[in-house]
């Protein structure tokens, strides 16, 4: 497991995984009459309206499991830097694979915030602890960088950090009525935006070990 995070096969399913989280939603919102990727979140491609559900939903699940994986092989990686670091990446990584993947992919939520059940309230509980728990990973990543005097990544995934907080503040006043009809309106945006940059010190780990380091 310790050689992982060096491996060229685990690095290209790393970067297709992260453009895939992006690049999938984008092809399957043609198939969804109606659906708005600027207004919308990306789990309602899941939801059972949805003609593209079992696609989505599998995705999420792929994404979880591979998520898993990728903890194991980062924290292999960071803990000879700071093993306290290594286990909050670690922990960060695995709550959002598996609130945010697996679990967000096996119980869907409606097309519509009105209609709960169950499942959306099991979806909507493992995807806001999901998402806390990944924003935390670019600072996590920064420290580490950092500490193994890695500027150029500590700067990157520090301001990655930063940028991620924003835009999920942005994300979750759009969820509020006062702001229906303002910027903040544009919840699926901003939900995109902000999960881009928690996947930030993916997307560099992949490209450095594939591109830049060999």
């Amino acid at each position: 497991m310790n050689g992982l995070i060096d491996s060229k096969i685990f690095n290209m399913l790393l970067l297709i995984t992260i453009i895939g989280e992006f690049l999938l939603p984008w092809i399957l919102k043609h198939f969804y009459k109606g659906y708005d990727s600027k207004k919308m979140v990306m789990s309602v491609l899941g939801s059972p309206q949805s003609p593209v559900r079992k696609i989505y939903s599998g995705w999420l699940v792929w994404l979880g499991i591979f998520l898993v994986i990728a903890a194991f092989a980062i924290y292999y990686d960071a803990r000879l830097i700071s093993p306290s670091l290594a286990v909050a990446t670690f922990v960060s990584i695995v709550l959002f694979a598996i609130g945010a993947g697996v679990l967000a992919g096996a119980f869907s939520v409606n097309e519509s915030k009105d209609v709960v059940t169950l499942s959306s309230k099991i979806h909507g509980a493992g995807s806001a602890i999901g998402f806390m728990a990944l924003m935390l990973f670019p600072l996590f990543t920064a420290i580490i960088a950092f500490k193994a005097h890695d500027l150029v990544m500590g700067f990157v995934c520090a301001a990655a950090f930063v940028a991620a907080m924003v835009f999920f503040v942005f994300f979750i006043m759009g969820d509020k009525k006062e702001f229906q009809n303002t910027m903040f309106s544009y919840e699926g945006l901003w939900e995109r935006l902000s999960l881009f940059f928690m996947y930030i010190p993916f997307l560099y780990i992949a490209v450095k070990n594939l591109f830049i380091g060999c």
